[in-house]
């Protein structure tokens, strides 16, 4: 099974049903490990590639509620990446300075150059998402931003930036697990914090956020993705795949050498 990209005006429902890996992807198996394993590897050559043309930018924009795996997600699926042509970037509360700009101001200034892969862990949508569901800013502003994002993303596609938008999808239930887990994981629990438990109070008022953004925010040039997340080798599969298919789509091909510089050869080929 391979992702599907939301559609313009799609009502997502994100029911809890929704986060079990899909028919296929349900059983933690060697087959599917080996087959991230590859895919691994086949994004590792395409970055290789990428990095060398550098006339392209791929940004991969990861968005989930506490606990929906974004650290893993990285670490799993960028593992044998060059770290020379990749970059993440967390975005947390706004700086003051930050908040003197405009919204995307912090954003732009964190896309990545031509000939890498850029990571984002969270994103601007989170000006349309956690600024809402706590009424942060007037409705009128929030709901503007929506066009705004969409043209700034038309901006950046235009300029040779490939966006993906992943979002990972958790039910309920695996979040309450796993935020169990870290409480009682001594290598877990210093990323545990009260206001955890607050945002879980929220989900219903989170979904409803996360539904208008997939359905005003999945363009043809910047779709989301809708990632069923409760199962860690499934979801790295799923993401792996999009990841890979985009970049082989991309074409990014190693430059040619000057032939002077092939020319030098005949120099390094005589023995001294």
């Amino acid at each position: 099974m391979s992702l599907e990209p939301v559609h313009a005006h799609d009502d997502v429902a994100l029911r809890d049903r929704d986060a079990r890996p899909p028919r296929g992807l349900d059983a933690d198996d060697d087959t599917l490990e080996r087959k991230v394993d590859k895919l691994r590897v086949r994004l590792a050559t395409l970055q290789e590639a990428l990095y060398a043309e550098s006339k392209q930018t791929l940004l991969v924009v990861l968005q989930a509620r506490d606990a929906g795996g974004k650290d893993g997600t990285i670490r799993r699926v960028f593992s044998l990446v060059n770290p020379q042509g990749c970059v993440v970037r967390s975005f947390k509360q706004p700086t003051p300075e930050e908040l003197a700009h405009d919204f995307l101001w912090r954003i732009h200034a964190a896309v990545p150059s031509h000939g890498m892969i850029g990571i984002f862990n969270r994103s601007h949508y989170e000006d349309v998402l956690a600024v809402r569901v706590h009424k942060l800013v007037p409705k009128a502003t929030w709901k503007a931003r929506f066009d705004q994002i969409n043209e700034f993303e038309r901006m950046l596609t235009q300029n040779g930036v490939t966006i993906l938008k992943f979002f990972l999808h958790v039910s309920r239930e695996e979040q309450r697990v796993r935020l169990l887990e870290r409480l009682t994981d001594p290598t877990k629990n210093w990323k545990f914090e009260a206001g955890d438990l607050k945002e879980r109070d929220l989900w219903d008022d989170y979904t409803h956020a996360y539904r208008d953004v997939f359905r005003k925010c999945s363009t043809k040039w910047a779709p989301w993705y809708i990632v069923p997340a409760d199962r860690k080798h499934a979801r790295d599969f799923l993401v792996l795949e999009t990841i890979v298919s985009a970049l082989a789509r991309m074409r990014p091909r190693y430059p040619k050498a000057d032939p002077k510089t092939l020319d030098l050869m005949k120099d390094l080929r005589k023995p001294k």
